[in-house]
């Protein structure tokens, strides 16, 4: 099993910025590859992916994060981090980090990760 905890998140002004971070924990987690991606979720709104890091440790963004974000992650640690910067109101969300051995997609995909935390709160006022 994998268990995935997350921190960070917060009240910023438009143009702050918030590292959240995602501790990933279990005996699955240490002996497979995962992809590991941060998903957000406003009220009212679809949930939508933000970042991932494949298997490979490869990234990709969405068009709303580019330039702005970053997702990275400490080996040692086993800890996934999303730097925000830039913020903006639009940015308000509930923000998941999620782990999947076998999928990777944020599209129709992401209803088949395996893994999520429990989310954690992001603000931005303008």
């Amino acid at each position: 099993q994998v268990q995935l905890v997350e921190s960070g998140g917060g009240s910023v002004q438009a143009g702050g910025s918030l590292t959240l971070s995602c501790a990933a924990s279990g005996y699955a987690f240490r002996v497979r590859t995962y992809c590991l991606g941060w998903f957000r979720q406003a009220p009212g709104k679809e949930r939508e992916g933000v970042a991932t890091r494949d298997f490979y440790g490869d990234t990709q963004y969405a068009d709303s994060a580019k330039g702005r974000f970053t997702i990275s992650k400490d080996n040692a640690k086993n800890t996934l981090y999303l730097q925000m910067n830039e913020l903006k109101p639009e940015d308000t969300a509930m923000y998941y980090c999620a782990a999947d051995w076998q999928y990777c997609g944020t599209g129709q995909d992401q209803y088949e990760w395996r893994h999520w935390g429990q989310g954690t709160q992001v603000t931005v006022s303008s």
